[in-house]
């Protein structure tokens, strides 16, 4: 399947509002099968996964939604916490009506579905982390205490709160090469390589009101005792040019988790499954398969 399949494809057939705790997410949902499920990260949508969702979609349900705060989805009225997106995930979990699936997740989408794993081990079957945030002590070159700090996080809220890209502007920013570097240079490694339509996807991402509280939730929150106790298959994927979470945190993620396999992908950036989505595809293909081969056992195990 072509790179460029997804823009065959309306995605509004796709996508649904799901009721989750009184929370109204939007959910795109594609295919039938076995789930598996997409968590983008940090000031990213559903649309992080494009490239990824109708690989599998042939024969998995493939569901992503979009975090509460960011994309369609509106605030929620608890707290952005990375604890709170945890159990939101494990909610989600129940609303679809969705038993253990393997959990993808990119950035704070990775920190969140390790949550997930951490607390509610039985809803996940597999763990893939993208570049995941959590264990990182700079985020975007700067240090957790700088995000610490009263004055960084009122800073971050007023910039936020102009950093939405009306869509008259986002066609004519991502066709300019020099704009389109400006604006992505820090998540993908060579943005002259980037499809203009799926610079124009990452960038609907920017300005949504969870952005500056998601900031806040990744400093906020240490679990990296407990990591440890994951047992669930783990497959951790990082770019060695990552300039948003830097490969530091891939060791310190692996140290963590010893029996987790680890693959650096050169020359790529924080976005693998964007930026080299038929590698990332295999990649997780191969897990999957993995995953399948492990629960065959375990039941053919049982039945003796």
């Amino acid at each position: 399947m072509g790179e460029a399949a997804w823009k065959e494809v309306d995605w509004r057939e796709h996508l649904r509002w799901v009721d989750v705790g009184g929370t109204p997410v939007n959910v795109c949902e594609v295919g039938r099968g076995d789930p598996l499920v997409f968590v983008h990260g940090h000031s990213g949508n559903w649309t992080n996964w494009l490239q990824n969702i109708l690989p599998f979609a042939a024969t998995r349900r493939v569901i992503a939604p979009d975090l509460p705060g960011f994309g369609r989805s509106p605030m929620p009225s608890w707290r952005i916490t990375i604890e709170n997106y945890g159990r939101f995930l494990g909610e989600l979990f129940d609303a679809l009506e969705i038993g253990p699936a393997p959990v993808v997740g990119n950035s704070m989408g990775g920190f969140v579905s390790a949550e997930l794993a951490v607390k509610d081990p039985e809803r996940v079957e597999g763990l893939v982390l993208v570049a995941a945030a959590g264990l990182s002590t700079k985020y975007v070159g700067l240090s957790e205490d700088l995000l610490r700090r009263g004055w960084f996080r009122a800073f971050a809220r007023a910039v936020n709160a102009y950093a939405s890209i009306p869509d008259a502007r986002l066609e004519t920013l991502v066709r300019r090469p020099r704009l389109r570097r400006a604006v992505l240079a820090q998540v993908v490694r060579h943005t002259d390589r980037l499809d203009p339509a799926m610079a124009k996807e990452m960038l609907r991402g920017s300005g949504r009101p969870a952005a500056p509280y998601a900031t806040d939730a990744l400093v906020d929150y240490d679990f990296r005792e407990e990591l440890s106790d994951v047992r669930v298959p783990t497959l951790i994927v990082w770019g060695d040019k990552d300039r948003v979470v830097g490969v530091e945190a891939a060791d310190e993620y692996q140290a963590a988790m010893p029996h987790a396999k680890f693959v650096m992908l050169e020359d790529t950036g924080h976005v693998p499954m964007i930026e080299r989505p038929e590698e990332f595809n295999e990649l997780l293909e191969e897990f999957l398969v993995e995953l399948a081969t492990g629960r065959e056992r375990v039941a053919s195990g049982v039945s003796r």
